[in-house]
């Protein structure tokens, strides 16, 4: 007989499946970005006077939103070697499926801890933001707060990341921010990069490093207006697709993001609080923002690859898991 929760897995699948026919044929896509007010679930606040006690002067910046779903007990039994946050969207199902069933399977290594958390804002269709909660509900790996989930808004994303992790996960090792669409060869990452058996590093910060400037082109997706960032370089900052720090950073880059003006391109705006804190992060060959034709030995050699897709990805960690044996 099946199983209550595989059940309630295939009920998700299927339910996600109609809602996303459903809003395919009789709902625009819609490009609001102001605030809403439909309930998801009882908002967890995190504990007060935990972790951010210490800031005195008023924020330029506050995050004054709240979390919507939340999983505040996640790291209460064990103490994570790696906490994994990976940024989606609602309708990115299949992706967080293909990810909780090959490299983001908590369960892969026996040695070590890791934790997967999805991370979401709130949908304008309160249709999908059900869906969500029942998948959060299945599953117990996502955390939303009450901002609205855009592409403009990913530095809140991110930055509800690092809080999250800060206030309810503070004793793990090492933590990962990656997407939905990107590939990551745990074995490199675990064994090669951080090395449980080494004592754990401070203030560390690794992925593929990019020294450039603002692109002053309104056309262009990564358009930065010179009223909100004059300068003519950014500092060193790693690219978003996958970028890897110890646990100590994500309170000090979420407490300086209090102090310092947002920006909506994500990875800018953290190397911007990497700079303020003196921390310059380290380039790494290992971590691909693009896309890369599959074979064995070639992802052998990296950390990430971008643009994955989800039968990709379990083509990619079914091969590559099968094949351990052979040699390149």
């Amino acid at each position: 007989m099946p199983s209550k929760v595989s059940c309630l897995y295939l009920l998700t699948v299927v339910c996600w499946a109609s809602a996303l026919w459903y809003l395919s044929i009789t709902r625009p896509t819609s490009t609001y970005v102001g605030h809403m007010s439909v309930p998801i679930r009882k908002t967890v606040k995190p504990p007060k006077n935990i972790t951010f006690n210490n800031i005195r002067t008023r924020p330029l910046n506050p995050h004054t939103f709240e979390f919507v779903i939340n999983e505040p007990k996640k790291c209460e039994s064990i103490t994570p070697f790696l906490v994994i946050l990976i940024s989606t969207t609602h309708k990115e199902f299949d992706a967080r499926q293909a990810i909780r069933e090959t490299w983001g399977d908590e369960s892969t290594f026996s040695d070590v801890h890791i934790l997967t958390v999805f991370l979401l804002g709130r949908n304008t269709d309160p249709v999908l933001n059900q869906m969500v909660e029942q998948e959060s509900q299945i599953f117990h790996d996502i955390v939303v707060e009450d901002f609205i989930d855009s592409y403009h808004n990913l530095t809140l994303k991110t930055m509800m990341g690092m809080r999250w992790v800060a206030t309810f996960c503070p004793k793990a090792q090492y933590v990962m921010k990656t997407d939905s669409d990107i590939f990551v060869n745990m074995d490199n990452l675990i064994y090669k990069l951080l090395k449980p058996s080494t004592k754990p590093r401070r203030r560390y910060f690794t992925g593929y490093v990019i020294n450039g400037g603002p692109i002053r082109d309104m056309r262009s997706k990564w358009y930065m207006p010179r009223d909100l960032y004059p300068e003519s370089k950014y500092p060193p900052f790693c690219s978003g697709t996958g970028y890897v720090f110890s646990a100590d950073v994500a309170e000090l880059i979420y407490k300086t993001s209090l102090h310092t003006r947002l920006l909506h391109l994500e990875d800018v705006y953290v190397g911007l609080c990497l700079r303020k804190l003196g921390i310059h992060p380290y380039q790494n060959s290992g971590f691909n923002h693009w896309k890369m034709a599959y074979s064995l030995c070639r992802y052998r050699r990296v950390i990430t690859v971008h643009q994955i897709s989800p039968e990709e990805m379990h083509r990619i960690w079914n091969d590559m898991s099968s094949k351990k044996h052979l040699r390149c």
